[in-house]
């Protein structure tokens, strides 16, 4: 795993620099056992030419089979970015990405749509159809796998796809809404759907910007919680942003926090203390 190390500061040290204070090396076994399903490899991503500064500026990252990880930073560090970046959504400039054995980069038509119908998608807006009902847009997760024609709303899915787009709206505690429309939801119930939606693909991987960054802090608790188990009780891999310290840490396994563009430090939950990163927000 990277570390950024400055060996010459004392342990919680604020150094002014892009170099954060020094934090030794922690690795859990059983965890670098698993095989890797997510490498970042020196990767570069510029909004721009050439002599526009880099987003992202050589970034290492690899992440195991089922495994938790937060990124963390501040505005402008790049987290977003490089969630992104991840399944092609936002090409890079240097470097490479592979996911499930695959170069992303080299991917493109069938073999793209391929990759991406193996991950799913969490993102702090939700992204649902309001017009149409919540099971019809829980519906939509099967797209990736079936003929979309098929499944673009509960009326043509299929009867086995409506029992399974059922049974992930009971696991997110919303079956008894599934004809309502998206529009009459709450924030956390919008939510909830999309994380359903999301399960409806049978991913292996989801990646999750800010999933909860909308909602007030008792419906972000409750969401929060509910979407790790789901992860973790499937054996789905989870990479989500967020800028809540006490979040990253109780929800993943690592916690992977970028300073202007790179990876300041990589390090299990378990070992990291809310103030080992506050000079993640320093300028």
């Amino acid at each position: 795993m990277p570390h950024s190390l400055n060996a010459d500061a004392a342990p919680g040290a604020h150094p002014g620099t892009d170099a954060p204070p020094p934090f030794p090396a922690a690795v859990d076994l059983e965890k670098a056992a698993r095989p890797r399903i997510v490498s970042v490899d020196r990767v570069v991503k510029r909004f721009g030419g050439i002599e526009t500064p880099p987003v992202l500026k050589g970034v290492d990252l690899t992440v195991a089979d089922g495994e938790a990880v937060a990124l963390l930073g501040s505005n402008g560090a790049g987290k977003s970015t490089l969630l992104r970046c991840l399944p092609g959504l936002t090409p890079v400039n240097e470097g490479t990405i592979t996911i499930f054995g695959e170069a992303v980069g080299a991917l493109r038509g069938a073999g793209l749509r391929r990759l991406r119908s193996r991950i799913g998608f969490v993102f702090q807006r939700h992204n649902l159809s309001t017009r149409l009902s919540v099971l019809s847009n829980v519906v939509h997760g099967a797209q990736g796998r079936l003929s979309a024609w098929r499944v673009s709303n509960q009326a043509t899915a299929p009867g086995i796809v409506r029992e399974e787009a059922m049974d992930c709206l009971d696991q997110v505690g919303l079956a008894d809404m599934a004809q309502r429309r998206a529009d009459r939801l709450s924030g956390g119930q919008s939510q909830r759907v999309a994380v359903a939606r999301a399960l409806m693909q049978r991913p292996s991987l989801v990646l999750a910007d800010e999933p909860v960054a909308s909602l007030d802090p008792a419906a972000a608790e409750d969401v929060m919680t509910l979407f790790a188990r789901l992860m973790r009780d499937r054996g789905i891999t989870l990479i989500f942003t967020s800028h809540d310290v006490d979040q990253a840490i109780g929800f993943s396994d690592r916690v992977v926090a970028l300073k202007a563009g790179r990876v300041a430090l990589d390090r299990q939950a378990a070992l990291v203390k809310p103030g080992d990163l506050e000079w993640i927000y320093d300028d």
